[in-house]
């Protein structure tokens, strides 16, 4: 079986990327591939910026300094996603699965605008958090099922807008594109 030579990195033309935005999303077959994939590579990232913060702060145990712990993640995860999005509009993970993150005209995203995505993409965990809260639930079982059912919910709401958008994009007015040629 002979393998093809890999495909050289070629940035969109700045036309393209306006006329995809006005398109179809990609599948959320791929998109949630890509969000598999960047959980991956985010546990990466949140397990250094957790190796430095602890020794940092002389954390021995995890429950010291946990609600520092947990801004911290939040912060970095903010940095990675608005690094990537307005950088090009892709992280790893989209980069691999050929996604980019634009603005509803197609142009690059700013870094308000990215922050402003960052914040609404919570909605794929915040609702279920806040949930889980709120019933008392301390059963894993029950948090992460119903993670994993609002997570599916969440993704086929996209169905309901014409461009099969997520909601977060819709709200921030960015579109994610396809990026093969």
């Amino acid at each position: 079986m002979k393998s093809r030579p890999p495909v050289p990195f070629l940035p969109l033309p700045a036309a393209e990327c306006a006329a995809r935005a006005q398109g179809q999303a990609p599948s959320v077959r791929r998109r949630l591939a890509a969000f598999l994939y960047e959980g991956m590579l985010l546990f990466g990232v949140l397990f250094v910026s957790g190796m430095i913060f602890g020794p940092l702060m002389n954390q021995r145990h995890a429950l010291v300094h946990r609600s520092g712990l947990m801004a911290t993640a939040f912060l970095v995860m903010a940095l990675y996603f608005i690094w990537f999005w307005t950088h090009g509009g892709q992280t790893l993970a989209m980069r691999a699965w050929h996604l980019r993150v634009v603005s509803f005209d197609g142009s690059t995203l700013g870094p308000r605008q990215a922050l402003m995505r960052y914040v609404a993409a919570w909605l794929w965990f915040m609702p279920i958090f806040v949930g889980a809260w709120l019933l008392g639930w301390h059963q894993s079982k029950w948090v992460y099922g119903a993670i994993l059912g609002w997570i599916a919910v969440y993704a086929l709401l996209s169905w309901l807008h014409p461009q099969r958008q997520f909601l977060h994009d819709v709200l921030c007015k960015t579109r994610l594109i396809d990026t093969r040629t």
